[in-house]
């Protein structure tokens, strides 16, 4: 597959990978012939098949050998090892005259690494020294020549005699790779290779602790002492150093301990099973401890690369034993921690930390935890994918491992040398490094701590922990002078202060007075940045918290945040500055003000005597979205105080106030500013009929109307709809206080806002909304009777001009019998004179007595009251309300509700229904049990005008004598 989808793939790439695949067929039918009954076959056969075998494998090598360098690319060590197995594939030869009857299998199971070193094979892939023959070794009279072999020093995973045999089974002829042993080497009493040559008086050189145990037999006096070989007698007992041979034997070690580990190294280059790359891996291991040098060799040769592959391993003791041998390289120097780095080895080795298999987990933390002593390394281990969190969890985790707990801690700690990797840290919630560097850290550090802890975001857990041990600090920083250390602190405490509950942290720490120093008196000016901005944003940040203003002192002279230094200092620089971002602060900081109705009154002097109000109105268009919103908040708050001058102003300013209404830039998404603005204008005083004229004749109720309906079917939605809602039917209802104008009366008249008020009065989602229509219905009913006028007389004199005259009063009754209203005393409409009882709105008013929002039913009283009142014809209102059960709902209000306004309007209908109904209402009344008490308590606990109404009442009911009010009352 990777031949026929490389870009270059040579020509013939499809006749190379046929013969292979043919070839090995043979080969295993060769193969498999043998392993069915081996001990059958006869002798000539099998020289057959092995002759078969032959050349199949020559014939692969031939095909191995027909791939270009180009395919293998950067991949060294693959085409070094494909090249060799090629040359041994076509020069492979089977000796026959070793096979026996009885013992074929045997001769056909060729060792795992055998094939490398079989006699006709090149004797290494790389150069080295003269080749020597296992049978001309062994043939020779040198002492102990097997343990060279073996390398009888070598433990491996099991004891001694197994290890020797894998030494002979894994490198069967390893020997003729070996330099001779000279006897020389050996010393004639351990006879083993001498360490430390010493040659004594007689010419003989022995090892030095094997004749200075020889030497102690003479001390006691038994006679002189003899040479152990020649069995002279020695005149000295000097020991001198055999300098020259010494170095021989250490050199002869050198090229032969070279040898293995190039051995080893072919080993690894190509497929092999698991347990001879294990046993590989384990003797490069023992190769390493034997000799510090040999570390040194395997880097020198590039060795690296390849013993990191085995990181990805399928076998975990393969990838354990790969980490140990890295590790063991890594102790070296930084040269060769680099080497490890340029690898894949960080990335696989911190795979390797996520793994169940404890062994491997530490064999890969040690093998970290060597790497991250590097400089050079620090923030290349950090920046891998995880690492930090993994580390970190770890560390935390010391119940679970205590060992991978203390070598994490102990990596995390060389990371911190790296300023990135303390931000990275921090991110995954260990904030200790970043806070010790920030507190104790130098100049250059605490300014790149301040500024990462003004990037992270903080968990709820540990934000109260870093603003205690971080604010001090960053306050020390603003005043160092150094405008990138102060940039960095603001920064820092700009993230903190934007967590509410760190706010009185902040403030015992000092934080206010130097934020108000910053923002009214401090002026850098080769600073090339401003802390104006900054210092606002904290500020304003802990204000919005809901601190006590009143105890929140800004200097040494006594001034708090509700005096007027403040207040007037922050209305002039809101008035000056021209910064989006400052002003946007300055208006938070002046909303939060207004919540003190002491600061609050300072507010709106100072807004009036500046003139500020005019920039608060300029800001509603700002392309700065948010400080457009802001800045309505703050005129929406003052309005109850300095309504009609931001009315009057919000006139005066060009495009306005029309564009509140039509802001609507995205006609199907509701935003904030849509909200804000219709509900600003909701709020300003009603009556203000410039305004209303204003609105009028910029054509905006339409789109008012129009906007509603988009809203109550569903078209337009969103997070502010109600609240745009609640906006919109407020400036409708502004309207109807002024109806006594023409212009207004003609167009609550063409837009029958009766009706609209009549609908809206059942939205059941909004409670404003149902207040505010029943406010509307309120107003135009209160007109209703001075616009209802009695029919004309019906005399013939003058029948056509009267005829006239009342179709230009009662446009929309041409052509209708004219009806007199019982209540208003004139032909009525809800259309033309807002009548209630026309509109059918009085049932729906009626029901609202039942709703659970005490403002919806006072609302709603005061619009059943217009129906009342001593200008109509309450009699006749009073029996048309009694068949609408409408006392008995204002019973039920009465009993389950004391606020004031609700008792005092309640009290006035139960009243107009006994004085100016007839005498059946009396005994409906007093059948109530609870109104009796109701009375009484009104009676004992309301204000003056609730009690004169309650003893009125109680009068009517006898439940009183008939003494007059103020007899009563003194």
């Amino acid at each position: 597959m990777e031949l026929q989808t490389t870009k270059n793939s040579p020509p013939n790439a499809t006749e190379i990978l046929q013969a292979l695949s043919k070839n090995i067929d043979l080969a295993k039918n060769l193969v498999g012939k043998c392993l069915k009954g081996a001990d059958l076959i006869p002798d000539l056969e099998v020289k057959s098949i092995l002759q078969q075998l032959e050349g199949v494998i020559k014939n692969l090598g031939s095909g191995l050998s027909l791939i270009p360098c180009s395919m293998f690319k950067n991949q060294e060590y693959a085409e070094v090892a494909v090249r060799s197995l090629s040359r041994e594939m076509k020069n492979v030869h089977f000796e026959t005259s070793y096979i026996q009857a009885s013992e074929p299998k045997e001769m056909l199971q060729i060792p795992p690494l055998e094939h490398l070193l079989d006699e006709e094979a090149e004797t290494d892939l790389y150069s080295v020294q003269d080749n020597f023959s296992l049978d001309n070794l062994q043939s020779t009279n040198i002492p102990l020549s097997i343990d060279f072999i073996k390398d009888e020093s070598y433990s491996g995973h099991g004891n001694h005699e197994k290890s020797s045999t894998w030494s002979l089974k894994a490198f069967p002829k390893v020997g003729k790779y070996m330099e001779p042993q000279y006897p020389s080497f050996f010393c004639p009493l351990t006879r083993k290779l001498m360490d430390d040559p010493i040659t004594i008086d007689s010419g003989v050189t022995y090892e030095r602790w094997a004749i200075t145990e020889w030497f102690k037999k003479f001390e006691d006096g038994s006679g002189d002492a003899i040479c152990p070989t020649t069995g002279q007698k020695l005149a000295s007992r000097t020991l001198s150093t055999n300098v020259a041979l010494k170095t021989t034997i250490e050199e002869w070690k050198e090229r032969n301990e070279a040898t293995r580990i190039k051995i080893v190294r072919d080993a690894l280059s190509v497929a092999n099973p698991d347990s001879v790359i294990l046993e590989a891996l384990t003797y490069l291991q023992h190769l390493f401890k034997k000799k510090e040098y040999n570390k040194v060799h395997v880097c020198n040769i590039g060795m690296i690369p390849l013993i990191a592959q085995f990181l990805e391993h399928k076998d975990k003791d393969v990838r354990c034993a790969t980490a140990e041998i890295l590790q063991l390289l890594a102790e070296e120097d930084d040269e060769s921690k680099e080497m490890i780095a340029k690898t894949d080895a960080i990335s696989r080795t911190i795979k390797m930390l996520s793994t169940n298999h404890l062994p491997e987990r530490h064999a890969s933390l040690s093998l970290l935890l060597e790497l991250s002593r590097s400089e050079l390394l620090y923030e290349w281990i950090g920046s891998v994918t995880g690492c930090i969190l993994m580390l970190i969890t770890m560390k935390y985790n010391h119940y679970h491992d205590a060992l991978a707990a203390k070598k994490a801690d102990e990596i995390l700690k060389n990371l911190e040398n790296a300023p990135k990797n303390i931000k990275r840290m921090a991110e995954n919630g260990l904030l200790e490094p970043l806070l010790k560097h920030l507190i104790e850290g130098t100049e250059e550090m605490q300014l790149e701590m301040g500024s990462y802890l003004g990037e992270i975001v903080l968990g709820r857990d540990t934000i109260t922990f870093v603003a205690e041990r971080a604010s001090p600090a960053l306050i020390k920083m603003i005043h160092s002078g150094n405008s990138l250390t102060r940039r960095a602190a603001f920064k820092a405490l700009v993230r903190i202060s934007s967590y509410h509950s760190n706010s009185s942290i902040l403030v015992n720490a000092g934080i206010v007075s130097i934020m108000i120093e910053e923002i009214f008196t401090r002026k850098i000016y080769n600073e090339p940045m401003s802390s104006l901005g900054e210092s606002s944003i904290i500020l304003a940040n802990i204000l919005e918290s809901g601190l006590a203003l009143e105890n929140l002192k800004v200097n040494s002279y006594g001034h708090t945040m509700v005096s007027d230094y403040v207040v007037y200092n922050v209305v002039h620089i809101l008035k000056n500055t021209a910064a989006d971002e400052v002003n946007f602060n300055l208006i938070r900081i002046l909303l939060c003000l207004t919540k003190s109705p002491k600061a609050k009154s300072i507010i709106v002097s100072a807004v009036k005597e500046s003139e500020v109000s005019y920039t608060l109105i300029e800001l509603i268009d700002s392309p700065h979205e948010e400080l457009g919103i802001m800045s309505i908040k703050l005129l929406i708050t003052l309005a109850p105080d300095m309504g009609h001058t931001l009315a009057d102003r919000l006139c005066k300013t060009r495009g306005q106030p029309e564009n509140l209404i039509k802001n609507s830039s995205e006609r199907n998404r509701i935003t904030e500013k849509h909200a804000v603005s219709v509900n600003f204008l909701a709020k300003l005083p009603h009556q203000d009929l410039t305004l209303n004229l204003a609105l009028f004749h910029k054509d905006t109720v339409p789109i008012i109307l129009q906007t509603i309906n988009e809203i109550q079917s569903g078209v337009r939605m969103g997070k502010f709809s109600n609240s745009y809602l609640e906006g919109l039917v407020g400036v409708l209802v502004r309207f109807t206080t002024t109806v006594c104008d023409p212009q207004i009366l003609s167009l609550a008249r063409d837009h029958n806002l009766t009706s609209v008020f009549t609908e809206l009065l059942m939205t059941r989602s909004s409670d404003e909304v149902q207040r505010l229509s029943a406010i509307g219905l309120e107003n135009l009913s209160a007109e209703s009777i001075n616009l209802s006028k009695p029919p004309p007389a019906s005399s013939n004199k003058g029948r056509n001009l009267a005829k006239i005259h009342k179709l230009l009063l009662f446009p929309s009754l041409k052509g209708k019998r004219l009806q007199v209203c019982f209540v208003h005393k004139g032909v009525c409409s809800s259309q033309t004179t807002f009548c209630l009882f026309e509109a059918k709105a009085v049932e729906r008013l009626l029901t609202c007595l039942d709703h659970e929002n005490v403002a919806v039913i006072e609302a709603a009283l005061s619009a059943v009251c217009t129906l009342l009142n001593d200008k109509v014809e309450v009699g006749n209102s009073v029996r048309i309300l009694s068949g609408m059960d409408a006392i008995k709902h204002v019973l039920k209000v009465l009993r389950e509700h004391r606020q004031e306004g609700v008792r005092q309007k309640s009290l006035w209908v139960i009243e107009k229904f006994l004085t100016k109904g007839e005498d059946s209402y009396v005994s409906e009344i007093s059948k109530d049990r609870s109104l009796s008490s109701t009375l009484v308590s009104a009676l004992h606990h309301g204000d003056i005008k609730t009690r004169r109404m309650a003893e009125k009442i109680l009068k009517c009911l006898n439940k009183v004598p008939d003494f007059s009010t103020t007899e009563f009352l003194s």
